[in-house]
């Protein structure tokens, strides 16, 4: 019954990713949107450049600036002025103001002769859990994790120098990320941060990427620590639309930062190819020695409504059952159903050979689906919905992060949660300006397994199998 169960979640997935591809009366004629703004989760520079505020979002800010832009020059009316004619009169009409633009910090002269952009922005939330757990946490929920207490999640700073080759010459770059936040526990690495934050304090510093990049014609090699953008979720909070993180985008299923190296090769204007190797999952320095495969496509079709990735990871990694092979695979695809509304999707799969907590020796399979819809509705709100399913069937991939650092100031749920995890989420977005964006969300979490070895449930006190909750954060991008 659990199988068939299963097969007809995938299945209802699929059936509705192709409706919303092949039904013409689904999407409009046109988005347009300018190419950059249809954008795919695994894309590495997409959050740091000039135009911060304007990621993920993008995908509902179609103005009348942007349709005059793709408008022939010789059909373009005057941009001060249009004239229409009824019978003899003729009535003059002002142009659209132009969209308001977002502030960015002045960039110093000398990172604007050797094209360097300094920028981030300043994530603060709060989280109500309506069990009001005695230990303060939302269980296995990811960064908001605090209940009733303020989160200041993400202060983060970037230095960018991207490269640009045009398909020929060569380029270099690389770029630099400090956070500080409460994040910092889901984001240290070992061997880095582990060497300087206090595992005592709810407050810390992590550098999620400082990398070199060689860019040789159509090719580009990344030397250093990186984000994997393997999700449809990632961690720059202004690139998501809800506050809330999916199971899937948290370090449970997704390997999130790596060291190593990772090239890039563009096949046409449609197709790019992606392959490295690096330390493992959330590691900077590797005590088994062991190096990881990373590597896959990504695809975008030729009217840029839709996108497709497929990453592969495959290696040894450090689980709860000691060194075993992980190999996981990753599918995320989004569609722009209409001028307003946007389709998203995620697929996971992965098996740890010998990994599973609940009956030691036997393969740990992991898999689950993420459904989100996110539909504009007028210039400054925009409402979503997500759907998510998580199983890990061996009690293998779920844990808090208070147990795996050894101290109080996280979720302390220990590994062998055997069984599907629920989420439902509903949220809106609200932008008042380009420099702002606040995101309520509410959420349903359920768990239908067994108590893991240490005989609690996800929820709660270690004994609810559900939870409600309602979570507020505000992005300010500078």
């Amino acid at each position: 019954m659990k199988l068939l169960n299963r097969v007809a979640l995938i299945a209802m997935s699929v059936a509705i990713m192709f409706i919303a591809t092949e039904n013409p009366t689904w999407a409009a004629d046109s988005i347009r949107q300018p190419a950059s703004a249809v954008r795919t989760a695994y894309e590495y520079d997409n959050y740091p450049n000039t135009d911060l505020p304007q990621v993920r979002q993008d995908f509902f800010i179609a103005t009348d600036a942007n349709k005059t832009q793709e408008t022939p020059a010789a059909e373009q009316p005057s941009p001060n002025s249009s004239q229409e004619t009824m019978g003899s009169n003729e009535t003059a009409y002002a142009a659209p103001p132009d969209p308001p633009k977002p502030w960015h910090l002045p960039q110093p002269c000398i990172f604007q002769e050797h094209n360097i952009t300094m920028g981030g922005w300043l994530q603060q939330g709060i989280t109500f859990n309506n069990l009001r757990p005695a230990d303060g946490f939302n269980g296995p929920n990811y960064t908001n994790d605090l209940d009733r207490q303020y989160q200041l999640n993400q202060f983060w700073v970037f230095f960018n120098r991207p490269t640009n080759t045009d398909g020929c010459g060569m380029d270099l770059g690389g770029r630099v990320d400090v956070v500080y936040g409460t994040d910092w526990r889901f984001g240290q690495c070992y061997g880095l941060e582990t060497r300087f934050d206090d595992s005592n304090s709810f407050y810390g510093l992590i550098l999620p990427q400082f990398y070199m990049e060689v860019a040789i014609n159509d090719l580009k090699i990344k030397l250093g620590h990186f984000a994997t953008f393997t999700s449809y979720e990632v961690i720059p909070a202004p690139m998501n639309f809800f506050y809330s993180d999916s199971y899937l985008m948290g370090g449970y299923f997704d390997p999130l930062l790596v060291t190593g190296m990772q090239g890039e090769y563009k096949l046409n204007d449609n197709w790019t190819l992606i392959g490295g190797i690096n330390r493992g999952w959330m590691m900077f320095e590797d005590p088994t020695n062991s190096w990881n495969f990373l590597g896959g496509g990504k695809w975008t079709s030729s009217d840029k409504k839709s996108t497709l990735s497929l990453m592969v990871d495959a290696g040894d990694q450090v689980g709860f059952t000691g060194l075993r092979s992980r190999n996981t695979c990753y599918i995320v695809y989004t569609h722009q159903l209409t001028e307003k509304l946007l389709y998203a999707s995620q697929y996971d799969i992965g098996q740890e050979v010998n990994g599973s907590v609940v009956t030691p020796g036997q393969n740990a399979n992991y898999y689950g689906l993420e459904q989100v819809l996110i539909y504009k509705l007028n210039d400054k709100w925009s409402a979503g919905v997500r759907y998510e399913w998580a199983c890990d069937e061996e009690g293998s991939r779920v844990a808090g992060i208070g147990t795996l650092m050894g101290t109080d100031k996280g979720w302390q749920g220990q590994p062998g949660f055997a069984g599907s995890f629920h989420d439902v989420t509903i949220g809106l977005n609200y932008r008042p300006n380009p420099n702002f964006v606040f995101r309520p969300c509410v959420r349903w979490d359920s768990y239908d397994g067994l108590r893991n070895p240490a005989n609690q449930y996800p929820y709660g006190n270690f004994d609810r199998t559900s939870q409600f909750t309602f979570a507020m954060d505000l992005i300010t991008t500078f």
